[in-house]
C-alpha cells in the first residue's frame, strides 16, 4: 500500500496564497525591509509549527483562525505599486499606436 498525502493540489496553493497575503499585509504595515524582516521570520515560524499537522479538523480551525486575524490586521490604505493597477502611475504616459490609422474616407 502507499501512503496517501492528506494535502492536495488545492491545499498547497490555499496554503501558499495564505502565506503571501500575511507577509503583504505586514509589508504594508512596514514599509521598511529592514523592520519588516523579523515579523517575515514570526510568519514563517507560524506556518512551520503547523506544518505537519494532517487532521483536517485542526486544519480547518488553523485556517479559520489565520483567516479572521488577516481580516481583523488588515491595513485600511494598503501599498500599491505606482505602475501597478490602481497605482498612481498605472496607464500613464502610453506608448503610441503602432498600427495603421482607421480612414473614415476609405469606409464610404
Amino acid at each position: 500500500m502507499t501512503a496517501v498525502s492528506p494535502f492536495t493540489a488545492a491545499h498547497r496553493l490555499y496554503v501558499k496564497s495564505l502565506y503571501r497575503r500575511k507577509l503583504k499585509n505586514a509589508l504594508d504595515w512596514t514599509i521598511r525591509r529592514d523592520i519588516w524582516r523579523p515579523q517575515a521570520l514570526q510568519i514563517r515560524a507560524d506556518f512551520e509549527r503547523n506544518r505537519n499537522v494532517s487532521d483536517p479538523r485542526a486544519l480547518a480551525l488553523i485556517f479559520d483562525r489565520a483567516e479572521a486575524l488577516l481580516a481583523a490586521n488588515r491595513h485600511p490604505d494598503p501599498y500599491t505599486y505606482p505602475t501597478a493597477p490602481g497605482g498612481t502611475k498605472w496607464e500613464r504616459n502610453l506608448p503610441p499606436r503602432t498600427d495603421e490609422p482607421f480612414d473614415h474616407e476609405a469606409d464610404h
